[in-house]
């Protein structure tokens, strides 16, 4: 490692569960409804049948198994009931930490308490692995996956990954400065230039990582494909300028543009290697924790890979 330019990315990963076991909360309240309406129904059925029954073969003989269609019913009410109470617990929580936030003079929220403690028609939880989102696909334009977002850093000279992480979050924006300090803490000195695409822009962001003693290079939006780009401006920073005004600017630099311009061969090719050449898909264990754990030790043997193929004759004697 050299930490003279560390890019950071992220990358959706398919978790351990299928996106068809996800369910919104909207659709939860109508299936609690009617499931729990006719659960009711066959209860009543079942008591019919037993004071018929009763009555033809005597109150001595019965049988204590539930139906299979009402057993069904049941098991998937119980679930619905608890992934309803784990949305709204996470709700009223997030609407603790807006209010608490205000309180500290951090931000207002126009909301009132009670709108904010309920979670949105949309909000969704997955029944096979909870702590798992949907979130768009990193490869596939237009579609979704049931997963995680995987961050890591990688440094330009041999492809290391200096940190690691993966999260529920779909977007890239809060992650830069946990994963900044993250690779002063496992490299012991911070990079001199770090990199990073238009999901890591905001003015927080750029200011967070100057603030760690890195030089940062964050795209301020996204081009397409064909897209002309800007000339770079000539004189003086004018003094009002933004701070993503002045991100901006730096970007279109001669300099700013040749950096940048770096960073997608630095990073990138460390995703395509684990997806592509060593096949690593998909999670095979569930729950954010463990998903952290399977990611790291991915993110590890990649890196003694790296160390693998870059080893002189002597290097490996040594080892021996």
């Amino acid at each position: 490692m050299k930490l003279g330019h560390v890019a950071l990315d992220g990358t959706k990963m398919k978790a351990n569960a299928s996106k068809h076991k996800a369910m919104s909360y909207d659709r939860m309240k109508k299936d609690e409804a009617r499931l729990a309406a006719e659960v009711k129904e066959f209860l009543r059925q079942a008591e019919e049948t037993d004071v018929r029954e009763d009555a033809e073969y005597g109150p001595d003989k019965r049988g204590d198994e539930l139906p299979a269609e009402l057993a069904f019913r049941e098991g998937r009410l119980k679930l619905i009931r608890e992934a309803k109470e784990a949305l709204e617990r996470e709700a009223r929580e997030e609407a603790e930490a807006k209010k608490q936030s205000a309180k500290d003079g951090q931000g207002e929220d126009k909301k009132t308490p009670e709108a904010e403690a309920r979670p949105r028609d949309k909000a969704q939880r997955n029944f096979t692995d909870p702590e798992s989102r949907i979130m768009p696909s990193s490869s596939e334009k237009g579609s979704f996956l049931q997963g995680y977002n995987c961050q890591a850093a990688v440094d330009a000279k041999h492809q290391v990954i200096v940190a690691c992480d993966a999260t529920r979050q779909s977007n890239d924006s809060q992650q830069a400065k946990p994963m900044m300090e993250q690779v002063k803490k496992n490299t012991g000195k911070a990079p001199k230039k770090v990199s990073m695409d238009a999901g890591y822009a905001s003015e927080d962001n750029i200011v967070d990582v100057a603030a760690l003693g890195m030089e940062a290079f964050i795209a301020t939006s996204r081009k397409k494909h064909g897209d002309v780009v800007s000339t770079a401006p000539r004189g003086r920073i004018p003094k009002e300028l933004s701070v993503m005004g002045r991100m901006r600017r730096k970007l279109l630099t001669k300099k700013g543009r040749a950096i940048y311009a770096k960073r997608k061969e630095i990073v990138e090719p460390v995703f395509g290697q684990t997806k592509r050449c060593r096949g690593f898909r998909q999670f095979l264990l569930r729950g954010l924790k463990k998903v952290k754990g399977e990611w790291s030790l991915i993110c590890t043997t990649h890196n003694l890979l790296k160390l693998r193929r870059n080893m002189t004759p002597k290097m490996v004697l040594q080892v021996a």
